[in-house]
């Protein structure tokens, strides 16, 4: 069955006239540091490259000689190092040659704070005009966290718990930084998140590769969280979560804007996605000219009671997705989502209740295997608003589910489901346009 377009009526038109494509961003550039030339080599400060002796300590003084000097480029040839955590300074790019690899200690007691708090694998804090560059790899050796990790997951899934988490570290975390590059690396093998950029301001994400397995839970690719002005742009991921998860999780900090992703491809994960943590609210993003092969969700809008914020002006454009899970997603119900004909409590409005206006998605096709459409589903007592799909083909297994909503527009949108209706629609929506 398909969907044929029909004339827009005057609701359609004031949502399309409202739609995030004129405040959503499709050109932008974050600033980007400014390096001093002075140039260090990591075994200057005894570094070995043998893969096997513990160059913690030779990083260390690396580091803090580039910073005692002002600032420059740091260089790790090639070479496996093997090390623990390391941290970075201001006005330093961190360089790793062609060749060059930095193998994590597995010992989960060099990264531990205390408890089941951890540093990250290579981290930076407060600083500004910084930089990862070049051909090499960083790899978290992440296996040992997560064959722990599956028990506890599978264990706590047993006792009809949603999730369960033994505490990790990220494989690289830039808190409140300003002017931030990485360039060409690979991450790869995550114990957790790859590359977290945490109130951060400027940031660039161009030509790298994120590689983890299929299976390994939490390895997100790229989790922009409470920042500005980030551009990810010619990137290829492919990890066991979220391969971007745009996250707004700490209230009074945000939101999250000025985001744009573009022409990257995605591979093994979650999509490309924002949420679930939105309680400080995510606006003007982009994604565009981008691919997903074998993707478990192509556009994904996730959210939950308790965990939401006002997410506003929004563009996914000109995507093609092969082989994906579901091709479109938005959901304010993270877990527990209500079975079709299942009418849910409406509960009161808060803060933190998820807020969906003004999302366009236009240009998308999905085929070669898609399982299912998709869904749109707001709350009883906050539908999801504003919502404009344009010019989407769809060939999947079973069509789009529509429910808590008010105002969605289909605009030349075709919908092919091997069985059953293109749309699923719920008496829990309205003003739907076709």
């Amino acid at each position: 069955m398909t969907v044929k377009p029909a004339p827009i009526l005057l609701l359609a038109a004031c949502l399309l006239a409202l739609c995030p494509a004129a405040s959503s961003q499709t050109d932008l550039s974050p600033a980007r540091p400014a390096i001093p030339s002075h140039v260090f080599n990591v075994k200057d400060f005894g570094a070995i490259a043998d893969g096997r002796t513990s160059n913690t300590g030779a990083f260390r003084r690396a580091v803090a000689g580039a910073a005692s000097a002002g600032g420059g480029t740091l260089v790790v040839p090639a070479g496996d190092f093997f090390s623990g955590p390391i941290e970075l300074c201001s006005n330093l790019n961190f360089h790793l040659d062609a060749g060059a690899r930095i193998l994590f200690s597995q010992n989960f007691d060099d990264y531990r704070i205390q408890g089941n708090k951890y540093r990250p694998l290579v981290g930076a804090k407060d600083c500004h005009d910084l930089m990862v560059s070049g051909a090499g790899v960083f790899d978290g050796q992440g296996d040992p966290w997560w064959v722990i990790e599956r028990r506890v997951k599978s264990e706590a899934r047993a006792k009809g718990l949603p999730d369960a988490e033994i505490g990790r570290p990220r494989m690289m975390v830039f808190e409140h930084c300003q002017r931030v590059l990485l360039e060409g690396v690979t991450l790869a093998n995550s114990p957790m998140y790859h590359f977290v950029p945490f109130r951060c301001e400027d940031v660039t994400v161009d030509g790298i590769t994120i590689s983890a397995p299929s299976n390994s839970p939490n390895t997100d690719g790229i989790d922009p969280s409470v920042s500005r002005r980030v551009l990810i742009t010619h990137c290829k991921i492919d990890t066991g979560d979220d391969c971007i998860a745009v996250k707004a999780g700490t209230h009074g900090s945000g939101p999250v804007e000025d985001v744009l992703v573009t022409d990257c491809a995605f591979l093994h994960g979650h999509g490309c996605s924002i949420g679930s943590d939105t309680d400080s609210g995510v606006r003007n993003m982009t994604v565009q000219r981008c691919t997903f092969d074998g993707t478990d969700i192509g556009v994904r809008l996730k959210s939950r009671r308790g965990r939401g914020g006002l997410v506003e002006n929004i563009t996914y454009t000109d995507l093609t997705m092969r082989n994906v899970g579901q091709a479109i997603v938005i959901s304010s119900y993270y877990y527990g989502l209500p079975k079709p004909g299942v009418h849910d409590e409406a509960k009161p409005v808060a803060p933190d209740t998820p807020i969906w206006s003004h999302i366009l998605i236009r240009n998308i096709v999905a085929d070669g295997g898609t399982r299912d459409a998709g869904l749109i589903m707001g709350l009883p007592e906050m539908p999801a608003r504003g919502i404009v799909l344009e010019n989407v083909t769809v060939g999947a297994r079973t069509g789009l589910r529509i429910g808590y909503a008010d105002g969605v527009s289909l605009k030349n949108v075709s919908i092919k489901p091997d069985s059953g209706p293109a749309l699923l629609v719920e008496d829990t929506v309205a003003n739907l346009t076709h």
